[in-house]
């Protein structure tokens, strides 16, 4: 069996991976660590939690042990894809080359620009970046990229996701062409199979595992799920994902919640801690300090779930993670197979299940396919009815019951006859006047001409528009003047 002592490792990178506890390596580390360690590129691929971290930080560190930092030009570059996972990187750096003098910049978003400037002006050895803030720093003449001798992509599949191709070759084309490239990834599209062709050359490719393959001590499983009502969904979703969670019970110590859109995340932490769960969301709309604490939380215990986005699902790096919960069937298959990988890590037994509704069958079975194998189904904890004890913040008003369709009616024969008028009481003889006999309203009678309407004046014919009515000025009243009475027809003679 390979151990750490025989990959040719430098004596103070073996102590700092002995003060970690780890004796042998993962089949990625004793994979990719000696093609990298004599300057050969490297392509790994390995499905995430296999420890591809450290298969490129400890030779990293072990190439960098002779030389000296330069200002503003770092000696190696590596890219991450999120600021979580960045973060993740360069707490590695810190653990294996505690006893070196190597020194190390992190360049994410939700940092102050100043602080980093002072890092990069001192020279750093290790710089680990996302790409956008790199590419600002380096259009804000900040930054040279002509000095890296080394270049690590991490999680490159997760870069063609996020939109990151344009940036990452941008990068590749201002470092120098004589670089060494360490490229790993846990699946291999054609888009990231284009760049390795272009931008590594005649790598050694270690794959450990069939691309966008699980675990095999994850265990997984899926709850079909349908509401009694379409605007109930959201809510009796909740309540069967509370009914999950407590069937796990106790061997559930702390889990990950993965939704698809951030609205969601921040609703089912809501109504998780409603609820009496000790739960908080992350996503990237969120302060970096607040992820970062979060992130704190989860790892230290405090926080037992954590509902997030699939920002988190390559940026965890937290061995102790026993359940990971699918609130959404992703819509990316190969998001489904990072998503699972944050439980299971470094030989730990994980289990997974997800909730899935008759819209996202249709995901579902894109899963099975990249997987290989069909994801077991599991029974409703809450049976066909869900009861709805949720916050019910996306409740409908109860509505009006619904008049009966015509076709429903009972038609006109079928109708109960109606009950004869009641008789007044008392009545006089005046009032014993049978029903036939009361007078109808006769007819209106013709109207003629009279002697009388004859005689009357008759009303003068509606004059013309324009016509003079008489000699009377309407305004002037009675009184009118003589001159507008005047006659100003033209003097014969004139």
């Amino acid at each position: 069996m390979t151990k750490f002592t025989d990959l040719n490792l430098d004596p103070k990178v073996l102590k700092a991976v002995a003060d970690a506890g780890y004796e042998s390596p993962t089949p990625i580390q004793a994979g990719a660590i000696p093609p990298a360690l004599v300057g050969q590129d490297v392509l790994g691929i390995a499905q995430t939690g296999t420890g591809k971290t450290a298969g490129f930080v400890l030779p990293m560190i072990t190439l960098l042990g002779r030389g000296r930092a330069r200002a503003r030009m770092p000696r190696s570059l590596v890219l991450c894809p999120t600021r979580e996972l960045a973060a993740q990187v360069a707490e590695n750096f810190d653990t294996y080359a505690k006893y070196t003098k190597l020194t190390k910049a992190l360049l994410i978003g939700g940092v102050s620009f100043k602080e980093q400037d002072l890092l990069i002006d001192r020279g750093v050895d290790v710089l680990i970046a996302t790409p956008g803030r790199l590419l600002d720093h380096f259009e804000r003449g900040k930054l040279l990229l002509t000095g890296v001798q080394i270049m690590v992509v991490d999680e490159a599949d997760r870069m063609l996701d996020m939109g990151f191709i344009p940036d990452i070759e941008r990068i590749f084309n201002l470092t120098p062409f004589t670089r060494q490239t360490l490229f790993f990834s846990a699946t291999m599209a054609p888009e990231i199979e284009r760049i390795t062709n272009t931008f590594l050359h005649n790598p050694a490719r270690i794959e450990v595992a069939r691309a966008a393959t699980t675990g095999e001590n994850i265990s997984q499983g899926v709850v079909m799920f349908k509401a009694s009502r379409k605007e109930r969904e959201a809510t009796e979703k909740r309540a069967l994902l509370r009914a999950i969670i407590d069937g796990e019970g106790a061997a559930c110590t702390n889990a990950i919640i993965f939704c698809n859109r951030k609205t969601d995340v921040d609703i089912v932490a809501k109504s998780l801690k409603k609820n009496g769960y000790n739960a908080e969301p992350i996503h990237g709309d969120l302060d970096q300090s607040q992820r970062t604490r979060t992130l704190d939380g989860f790892r230290d215990g405090t926080i037992r779930f954590l509902c997030a986005s699939d920002v988190a699902a390559r940026g965890l790096d937290i061995p102790a993670v026993t359940h990971v919960f699918n609130y959404d069937v992703p819509s990316h298959a190969e998001d489904y197979v990072h998503r699972i990988g944050r439980t299971g890590r470094a030989g730990r037994s994980g289990k997974t299940m997800m909730i899935c509704a008759p819209r996202d069958e249709k995901n579902l079975a894109a899963i099975e396919q990249l997987i290989g194998n069909a994801v077991p189904r599991l029974d409703n904890p809450l049976g066909a009815g869900v009861p709805v004890t949720d916050d019910d913040t996306d409740a409908a008003p109860a509505r009006a019951p619904r008049r009966p369709r015509r076709e429903d009616r009972p038609k006109r024969d079928e109708r109960p006859a109606r009950a004869p008028r009641a008789e007044p009481a008392e009545a006089g003889p005046e009032a014993a006047v049978p029903v036939d006999a009361a007078p109808r309203r006769q007819p209106r009678p013709e109207r003629h001409p009279t002697a009388e309407a004859a005689a009357e004046p008759t009303r003068e014919p509606r004059r013309e528009r324009g016509s003079r009515r008489d000699d009377r000025v309407v305004g002037m009243g009675d009184d009118t003047p003589t001159f507008i009475l005047k006659s100003f027809e033209e003097r014969s003679g004139d």
